[in-house]
């Protein structure tokens, strides 16, 4: 495919020391990744069933030989130069070709999914960039699943002479390895009989990477291959097995001399105790400014992922397997698939691409949304071998962090929801089906594999009534009401259990006071709006669907505790400018075990006030629900002007321009000037001794959860600038800005950014009714957007002029249903409604346009609506 028009632009350039820190991710959900650093190496392999971060492959890299015709000869290792500090005991390291030349000067740009990296050297003929990806389609998880990671290096002459040149890929064969070793140089213990095998097929050329020292269901066993697509490829089955630097001089003598490899590399594997490295090289010439691609993959299989983070005996060191090693036998047929479907795949990862990184959305908004959609895709995430997604909290260096599946930080998530709507009903699956007990106790912590054990800890008020709300979610992007049936038992459940005696609302007053075990690895006592709007925002999922069920009693119940609620949770908390938590006794507010685990001995009796709360305080996050709710149009929890003023004495109270002066003992994820939102402050005083442990700092994923919210009110500005703060602190030089980490790398919670282009598209989609709208909150006369709806996605674009609105919807992959829009129509005016430039039958309600017959989009089909404004509008 054509790499012209590679990136929009709208991203940020990354050169110099802003390269230090970069890591790209290249890899599918479930897979693993491998990632692409700002200087053109490749860094962070985890691909072995673990984390791997800070962990390379020895002499694994890209290098370039060029010689223009009757002149001499230059190589490079295809990376800018190294970036100080060159410490430690014997310099940079060797196995990473520290030595050899590399490139003056480096530019790195990334919009997630697409990579560009351009390379400049004077004493170099060429001008060299690199375009590096992994497919991302949304809706189809079997493309966006693939383990591979593609690079198509391009190389445009800028002499006045044809030049020949040559790219060579040398990868280590890792075959056996433990994922958790860092590896150094080709000796390490666990590896040994190593194999690597040229193999060819369909116009690609590859080295196939296998072991011998462990057998296909040991937890290290797995597959490796890479391959060029070009039609000139020299190879180098595996360096010669030489004693000090011999192999790597070897092979960078026989490059450096004429761009060619010797096809040297007996069919032996390696000794034990050590493995091969492997090398292919595609050459080309070309012509006076004229440019060539040659495209190189890499590919993995690893099936053999075991549970190495719980202690439980039923799970400890099981197998759970990997689904994407279901669908290929080997690494090679992995690359084989990905190279022969690429230009399908990358026609619809492009459109993606373009989809959003074309939108009117303010620059940092798309960066935010793009770069944490990258989540899914890293080993915060798996895809097991039974096809259903689950995923940590984030990762640490070398095991994932706080598994699996935790229902209080996923609340925050919404990327899933909408780009992969298919896994993310498998979560709820597991939420309702398996995690949910029969007396409506849900565990918000999956153990893997499932084999009917839960995990033994109290529920989170949060997390299962957010799991309630998302359940709803789900079914209105899939209008499934076999999913909605299957769920229902599970779901009233673990709504009843709010009710029981000792509960979190025993009375059903709306209001819950109990002890309630949330994100903030706390209990909550007494009422808060925290807790309360989620539970708001259950009762009303749940009484939506009832109904749709037929379950009109239950339906009716919901609503009554709801009205209560409501009403109660606004009367008891509103202080005039937010809502505050009314912090109860032990007496008042019973822990359910009996015991307030987070007070001392002396404190256990009585009247005590329990540590932790935050009372008076102004919490980020203390309308969770109502944002929630308002994403899934479920009504206002609490009165719209109350709403609004409290995001307002958030954004005032709470965000900081310059943190220099804010004082932390906790966690620090801001610092010195940066700007950021704290997670609470008591600007009336009132501070507990000791508030709540993660209360004075900083999260991205409640940053994009408060300013969506606030954009969704028209407090646009606030937003943005919280939306600008996050981003801006991920700058290269100091933090990676595609690993918003939190409680670990890659955190899952960032993924609440999804919700800023809801908020500012107005996006609604109810499949069960065939309804899709937008409301944008821009006042410009011109704007389009991403969007995504359940079975098909696409671009919603409307603009204003001459007095005619107009409207757009074009589907670009998939298929979906209409039965009415709901878009912001001006008041009056004469409607006309086309698809693909044939006239529509419609109605107009409002800012409804009803079909009197269900309108099918296909891919490449557009609905227009147009509105002549009256006279006395214009």
């Amino acid at each position: 495919m054509p790499s012209q028009n590679w990136l929009t632009g709208r991203s940020r350039s990354f050169s110099g020391e802003a390269l230090r820190e970069i890591s790209f991710p290249l890899g599918g959900i479930g897979t693993g990744t491998v990632s692409l650093g700002g200087r053109g190496n490749l860094r962070d392999f985890e691909i072995f069933n673990h984390p791997g971060y800070g962990h390379d492959l020895p002499y694994t890299f890209f290098a370039l030989w060029a010689q223009p015709e009757g002149g001499a000869s230059v190589a490079r290792v295809l990376e800018r130069q190294l970036l100080p500090p060159f410490g430690g005991s014997s310099g940079p390291s060797t196995a990473r070709m520290s030595g050899l030349p590399r490139f003056e000067k480096a530019e790195f740009r990334g919009e997630y999914p697409l990579a560009e990296l351009a390379l400049r050297d004077a004493l170099v003929p060429l001008s060299v960039s690199l375009q590096a990806f992994n497919p991302m389609v949304p809706l189809d998880s079997h493309a966006s699943g693939l383990p591979i990671a593609l690079f198509r290096w391009k190389l445009h002459n800028t002499s006045d002479r044809p030049v020949t040149a040559s790219i060579a890929f040398s990868v280590l064969n890792a075959c056996g390895h433990d994922g958790t070793t860092c590896l150094s140089n080709r000796h390490a213990a666990h590896l040994g009989r190593n194999l690597n095998v040229l193999r060819r097929s369909d116009g690609l050329t590859g080295i196939f990477m296998r072991t011998q020292k462990v057998d296909h269901t040991h937890p290290h066993f797995g597959t490796m291959a890479f391959g060029a697509t070009a039609k000139d490829v020299s190879h180098t089955v595996h360096w010669s097995r030489a004693g000090w630097w011999d192999d790597a001089q070897h092979f960078w003598d026989d490059f450096r001399t004429d761009g060619n490899l010797e096809p040297r590399g007996d069919l032996t594997p390696s000794p034990d105790g050590q493995t091969d490295v492997g090398s292919l090289c595609a050459r080309v010439t070309i012509e006076p400014g004229g440019s060539e691609e040659i495209l190189f993959a890499l590919a993995w299989h690893f099936p053999n992922l075991h549970n190495r983070w719980n202690s439980e005996e039923a799970v400890k060191d099981q197998r759970i397997g990997n689904f994407y090693t279901t669908q290929f036998a080997d690494a090679w047929e992995a690359l084989s698939y990905g190279v022969q479907e690429l230009p399908r795949i990358e026609k619809y990862t492009r459109a993606f691409h373009r989809a959003l990184f074309m939108s009117t959305l303010p620059e940092p908004v798309i960066d935010a949304i793009s770069a944490n959609s990258s989540i899914l895709r890293t080993t915060t995430c798996l895809r097991t071998e039974d096809g259903r997604f689950h995923a940590f909290e984030g990762c640490s260096d070398n095991v994932g962090c706080c598994p699996m599946n935790c229902t209080h930080v996923w609340n925050y998530a919404q990327t899933g929801a909408y780009l992969y709507p298919e896994l993310e009903r498998s979560v709820r699956e597991t939420d309702f089906l398996v995690n949910t007990r029969p007396d409506g106790h849900q565990a918000f912590r999956t153990l893997l594999p499932m084999v009917g054990e839960l995990w033994a800890f109290k529920p989170a008020a949060d997390g299962q009534m957010g799991s309630v709300m998302r359940a709803y979610r789900e079914w209105l992007q899939s209008g499934d009401d076999g999913f909605l049936r299957r769920l229902w038992p599970g779901i009233r459940a673990a709504m009843a259990h709010a009710w029981r005696p000792g509960g979190w609302d025993p009375n059903r007053d709306g209001v819950m006071e109990g002890e309630q075990h949330n994100t903030y690895d706390i209990e909550f006592y007494g009422a808060n709006t925290m807790m309360g709007t989620l539970y708001l925002g259950a009762l009303r999922a749940a009484e939506e669907m009832a109904n749709a069920l037929g379950l009109e009693v239950d339906a009716r119940e919901y609503r009554v505790v709801f009205e209560r609620g409501r009403e109660r949770l606004h009367e008891q908390l509103w202080n005039g400018d937010f809502y505050r938590q009314i912090v109860s006794t032990p007496a008042h507010g019973a822990a359910s075990d009996g015991v307030l685990p987070h007070l001392p001995a002396s404190m256990q009796e009585g009247n005590a006030i329990p540590r932790y709360q935050y009372g008076d305080g102004c919490l980020s996050d203390h309308l969770i629900g109502e944002w929630l709710a308002q994403q899934l149009h479920l009504g206002e929890m609490l009165p719209t002007e109350s709403v609004r003023s409290a995001l307002s004495a958030i954004f005032r109270h709470n965000f900081r321009a310059n943190l220099s002066t804010h004082e932390s003992v906790q966690r620090v994820y801001a610092v010195n000037d940066e700007a950021g939102l704290v997670l609470c402050s008591w600007p009336r005083g009132g501070r507990p001794e000791y508030p709540f442990p993660y209360a004075d700092e900083v999260w991205t994923g409640i940053e994009y959860q408060v300013a969506s919210h606030c954009i969704s009110v028209g407090l646009i500005d606030e937003g943005l600038q919280i939306v600008d703060a996050a981003r801006s602190r991920h700058a290269g030089y100091n933090r990676n800005p595609w690993n918003e980490f939190e409680c670990g790398h890659h955190y899952a919670r960032a993924m609440s950014s999804w919700s800023l282009l809801l908020a500012l598209s107005g996006f609604r989609y109810d499949a069960a009714h065939g309804i899709l709208g937008f409301a944008p909150v821009c006042s410009d006369d011109r704007f389009h957007c991403y969007f995504s709806a359940g079975t098909g996605w696409g671009v919603y674009s409307q603009r204003e002029e001459d007095g005619v609105f107009e409207a757009g919807i074009g589907l670009s992959w998939g298929k979906i249903t209409l039965r009415a829009l709901q878009l912001p129509l001006p008041a009056e005016g004469a409607i006309t409604v086309h698809k693909n430039d044939r006239p529509l039958d419609a109605s107009r309600d409002g800012a409804i346009v009803h079909f009197p017959h269900p309108v099918v989009l296909s891919e490449g089909d557009v609905v227009s609506v147009a509105v002549q404004r009256t006279v006395q509008q214009q």
